[in-house]
């Protein structure tokens, strides 16, 4: 279980559990039907196989499965902050599979969760089906097609998404979407990838080996896809926008890993790489096992994670 410490606040501890299937292919299915871009949880469940052809095409199987999710700690906070109570409307802005959708929805009246990529939407919508999570509408689209006719909402959270977007202009544009009394959320978190443990270092080190010289894993900086390059922190951005109230939380844990949560996160990744490896897919799961169980032979690992959350209001 991971263990969450609030930092400037205090604290219970979340429960976790993760699926254990690794390597499943995407499902595939034709036949999608879309009306003025929103998709209905029908037709999304029915069509798993459609790609938007993004940076996270063909990750949605793995990303519902592998990608840890948030700490209770953080949901109880933003329900105490914006005075949650069932009424509102949240919007989840690159929602990739629910992580933030899902337990949110339980206390807004009515959730929309947008990301580019279908077969996310269609994860997402299976997930809430199996927890009869119903006030969940899935659209597909990025924050360049805001606002749309997505209405107002009480809050807009963006999960692991800001740096990939033209931060400037969508708070701009959410200026207009956002209740006075409402704000936008931004949560990041440590990623594995990033290593500073002895067996992140391992990975990090083998993973080139395994893929064509000119392929690098995509290094975002803030408006990297939209946008110039800005190397301004969320909140220098933030200070500057109609979200100019902004509050900081952080949350520490040591989140566990096995083998298997460990390539199924690399296989959820910006980096299409289960892909790229194409025939050497097996040598490379059986080669990251081996280095990874040279550091622990038991097959249990610890990452040092650090979640960074920025609530920003207009007043």
């Amino acid at each position: 279980m991971t263990r969450w410490r609030r930092i400037y606040a205090g604290s219970p501890p979340p429960k976790s559990t993760r699926p254990s299937a690794l390597g499943g292919a995407n499902p595939a299915a034709a036949g999608q039907r879309r009306t003025m871009g929103w998709i209905s949880e029908v037709s999304v469940t029915d069509s798993l196989g459609g790609s938007g052809g993004g940076l996270f095409a063909g990750t949605a199987w793995h990303y519902a499965r592998y990608r840890p999710g948030y700490p209770q700690a953080f949901f109880d906070d933003l329900v105490r902050q914006f005075g949650l109570d069932g009424t509102g409307r949240l919007l989840d802005l690159g929602c990739g599979t629910g992580q933030l959708t899902l337990p949110l929805a339980g206390h807004v009246a009515e959730a929309v969760g947008m990301d580019p990529e279908p077969e996310m939407l269609a994860e997402a919508a299976g997930q809430a089906k199996a927890i009869n999570v119903t006030n969940v509408t899935w659209t597909q689209g990025s924050s360049t097609d805001l606002p749309g006719d997505l209405g107002r909402f009480r809050l807009v959270t963006m999960g692991r998404s800001f740096h990939w977007m033209d931060r400037e202009h969508v708070l701009a544009v959410l200026d207009d979407m956002v209740d006075d009394v409402g704000g936008i959320v931004l949560a990041n978190d440590s990623c594995l990838v990033r290593p500073s443990t002895p067996w992140q270092h391992a990975i990090e080190e083998l993973q080139p080996h395994f893929l064509p010289p000119d392929v690098m894993p995509p290094d975002p900086l803030p408006g990297r896809m939209n946008a110039p390059i800005d190397h301004r922190s969320h909140e220098e951005v933030l200070a500057v926008s109609p979200f100019r109230h902004v509050h900081r939380r952080i949350y520490e844990s040591a989140r566990p890993w096995t083998v298997e949560q460990v390539i199924g996160y690399l296989y959820s990744t910006s980096l299409p790489l289960r892909r790229l490896l194409g025939d050497r897919r097996g040598a490379f799961e059986h080669a990251i096992t081996d280095a990874l169980l040279a550091i622990d032979p038991n097959g249990r690992f610890i990452e040092p994670v650090t979640l960074e959350v920025l609530t920003a209001t207009k007043r």
